[in-house]
């Protein structure tokens, strides 16, 4: 697979072939950030357009020097649309992509609502852009912030010594429930400070404050919860390689934003830390943080605001023939959202795979 840069080269292409744009979930956090992207992407458009619920629509949003309206979520919206970066509830996906796609559009979902479909592609660009050359559905899956960045970090991996099982326990940020859960995790924080009682939880599973969170997620089969099954279906589908087991703990830790995963990982073949670190520092999407004795480890105050993943504290595995352990963090509202569904836009434009009008 032609490998890509994280932030990928800006294209030229004649104004009547620019794509138009529409951003679903304009006014929420994922929304904002994507048109944040989008800007500091340079993403040529010939026209964009910014969707909400009934009662965001007239709201102004500022947008590469212009300013523009909210415009109610309506079928109607879509008609002359290309591509749609949406981020709402998997309610609203389920009713709203199709009818953007039958409009002519290819819609972007970040939602979970299609991602285990087979006939929706679930996409990482540096893991599986091929999987962009057919869209049956018209509707491409952004996947599960979690499962995101430890793709990227196994793609290359994967590729050197074949991954059998994968151990991973993650720490995630508040900001993985939205707004709401950064509400609760500043007025939580603000009492404590203060020495007040501390406000009860409205968004996570219990007070987050000086606390770890086993239990932040809709409980699943067998004793998993929805968030730790979503890092097994997904990360298979996206590897392309149902044989890789996954063995996931997911908690919430009181950070604000960024992601941070331990993962253990057992290969086919052997491999040696400097094999690893030389494949990862090579690999595109990927900053290699790796030097404990310097301090230099992938932190999640470090990666906010940034578009890579980032993969340090690599070591072998005493315990298995074939192991190492890694300690990945990124952006779990950019890299792990609105990032990654602009980078698949991009994958579109720059192969031509749009449907043409």
């Amino acid at each position: 697979m032609e490998r890509l840069s994280v932030l990928l080269p800006f294209y030229e292409r004649s104004s009547d072939v620019l794509p138009s744009v529409a951003v679903v979930g304009a006014t929420g956090a994922v929304g904002e950030i994507m048109r944040q992207v989008l800007v500091e992407h340079n993403f040529a458009l010939r026209g964009i357009k910014f969707l909400a619920s009934e009662r965001s629509a007239g709201k102004p949003i500022d947008f590469a020097g212009k300013r523009y309206p909210v415009e109610p979520l309506r079928p109607e919206a879509f008609a002359g649309v290309d591509i749609v970066l949406s981020s709402t509830p998997a309610t609203v996906s389920r009713e709203y992509s199709p009818i953007a796609a039958r409009a002519g559009a290819i819609v972007i979902d970040n939602s979970s609502a299609w991602r285990m479909d087979p006939d929706v592609p679930l996409v990482v660009p540096e893991v599986n852009a091929d999987a962009l050359r057919h869209i049956p559905k018209g509707i491409v899956a952004n996947p599960n912030c979690s499962t995101i960045q430890m793709v990227v970090a196994l793609k290359p991996l994967h590729d050197l010594a074949k991954i059998k099982r994968v151990v991973v326990s993650t720490y995630q940020a508040s900001s993985g429930k939205g707004a709401k859960g950064l509400f609760d995790l500043d007025a939580q924080m603000a009492a404590v400070g203060r020495g007040e009682p501390v406000p009860a939880a409205t968004a996570h599973a219990a007070q987050l404050a000086g606390n770890v969170l086993p239990h932040d997620w809709k409980l699943g089969d067998d004793g998993y919860s929805e968030e730790e099954w979503k890092m097994v279906r997904e990360t298979r589908k996206i590897m392309g390689d149902d044989s890789i087991q996954v063995s996931p703990t997911t908690a919430r830790v009181p950070v604000r934003i960024g992601h941070s995963e331990a993962i253990n990982l057992e290969f086919e073949r052997p491999i040696t830390v400097e094999q690893a670190r030389e494949a990862l520092r090579r690999a595109p999407g990927i900053v290699l943080v790796d030097d404990y004795s310097k301090g230099q480890v992938p932190l999640a105050l470090s990666c906010e605001g940034r578009d890579e993943v980032f993969v340090g504290r690599i070591r072998k595995d005493p315990t298995l023939a074939n192991g190492l352990n890694l300690w990945v963090v990124a952006d779990n509202l950019r890299k792990g959202a609105a990032t990654n569904a602009v980078q698949i836009a991009e994958v579109l434009v720059q192969r031509g795979w749009l449907p043409k009008r």
